[in-house]
């Protein structure tokens, strides 16, 4: 995908929507959804999912749930470019009280709490009135893969395709907070969006970063991705971009900030979104005694993209192989790809390089040299020298999945 000139939209008031209210987002007889249906055959329950086209400024796109929305990008996609089109970025909402139509004359960003001035920015203000920066970062689910994990655990039974990866066009958040004037003592920034708790009682989600996190001048807030207006269900009009980061952090429809002079002591900070504090979040089904820390960054992960499972290679010929990478919260330094099941590793030839924390293609030649069931192995070493592991992750919750792709194929 080329890089676009965004150039802001008038801001009048739109029903992004198009008169669809939240009532149609909600779940319809299969036959009126689907396309067609996947199957990501793995073992240990359902893995068949529709291919729904039904949802506003969405192209196809694998359903896994309608209330809320969440949406996969089917895996397909990756194969096309570095930058994931808008209309099949995924998706994931906690609660599905989202506004399904945003008064842009009326909307304001707040941010207060331990600061000298308490603001109430409009999008004129944020769109003009501060400096543009441009980043390009995956937005990856915490669950990403938790299809995969073995045995399943529960949540949402994501396959590859709860991830994306956008050029975002925005400003930073550091810029935000030195026009409130942040007051000696404060500690965390916390972040809130349109979307409410379903019931009463049920905590709001919100999530914060540590001061010098949220001031590192990378932390951004987005109004564009790939050079155009954010989706709605991609958290239009402002979303909040945390680089390196699980996407759970980037909270969508952005409308409050908050600086606190404590540690936040909300839900989502001390209980929710916690995994093992072990060696790549690994414990064993029914491991008890570990310490949990926050999910915090995401970790280099690697995949083919050209071919999948259950294809067939010629044997003893070259097969054109290429894929995407990206290194967690730094950059790609190698590829490397095996077909002898991880006892020999030969380096692939690494693409473009858009920003270390957005994708990065690559591509190389495998020959299998007998005919029958073969496998092709692909890991990434980021430049932090850390590499997937070769051993299934797994965790109660089916966090931060990174295991080493493979692709079983069969030689002819």
């Amino acid at each position: 995908m080329d890089r676009q000139k965004f150039v802001p939209h008038p801001m009048t008031r739109r029903n992004l929507l198009r008169g669809a209210g939240a009532g149609s987002l909600g779940l319809m007889p299969v036959p009126a959804w689907a396309r067609t249906m996947v199957d990501f055959h793995v073992p240990g329950g359902p893995s068949t999912r529709p291919i729904t086209t039904a949802y506003p400024q969405k192209g196809p796109m694998v359903l896994q749930r309608s209330s809320p929305p969440w949406l996969e990008t089917p895996f397909e996609v990756f194969d096309k470019g570095v930058f994931t089109p808008n209309d099949q970025h995924y998706v994931s909402w906690h609660w599905a009280t989202f506004p399904s139509e945003i008064d842009v004359d009326a909307f304001r960003l707040t941010v207060r709490g331990h600061v000298n001035q308490t603001l109430s920015l409009s999008l004129n203000d944020i769109l003009r009135g501060l400096p543009r920066v441009e980043l390009a970062a995956v937005s990856q689910c915490a669950g990403a893969s938790r299809l995969y994990v073995q045995p399943r655990v529960a949540g949402a039974q994501w396959a590859n395709g709860s991830m994306s990866n956008a050029l975002w066009t925005g400003v930073r958040l550091r810029d935000v907070l030195d026009r409130a004037g942040v007051k000696p003592g404060a500690r965390v920034v916390r972040f809130g969006g349109l979307d409410e708790a379903v019931m009463p009682g049920a905590p709001k989600f919100l999530k914060s970063l540590d001061l010098d996190h949220a001031r590192d001048g990378e932390v951004m807030i987005a109004f564009a991705m790939n050079g155009e207006q954010l989706p709605l269900l991609n958290g239009f009009p402002l979303k909040l971009v945390v680089p390196g980061w699980c996407a759970v952090y980037w909270i969508k429809m952005l409308n409050d900030i908050e600086v606190l002079d404590k540690p936040d002591d909300n839900y989502w900070t001390t209980t929710g979104y916690r995994m093992p504090d072990t060696p790549h979040g690994t414990v064993k089904p029914g491991q008890t005694g570990y310490k949990l820390v926050p999910v915090t960054r995401i970790l280099p992960r690697s995949f083919v993209t050209n071919i999948k499972s259950g294809d067939t290679v010629k044997a003893g010929a070259p097969t054109a192989t290429r894929g995407i990478s990206f290194g967690g919260d730094c950059g790609v330094a190698r590829v490397d790809l095996s077909i002898d099941g991880g006892q020999s590793w030969r380096p692939a030839r690494l693409g473009d390089d858009e920003g270390k924390y957005g994708f990065r293609q690559w591509q190389t030649e495998v020959t299998v040299p007998s005919s029958g069931p073969q496998s092709i192995m692909v890991r990434c070493t980021n430049t932090n020298n850390e590499t997937q592991p070769t051993f299934p992750v797994w965790n109660p919750a089916g966090y931060m999945f990174n295991t080493i792709e493979t692709t079983h194929v069969i030689a002819a």
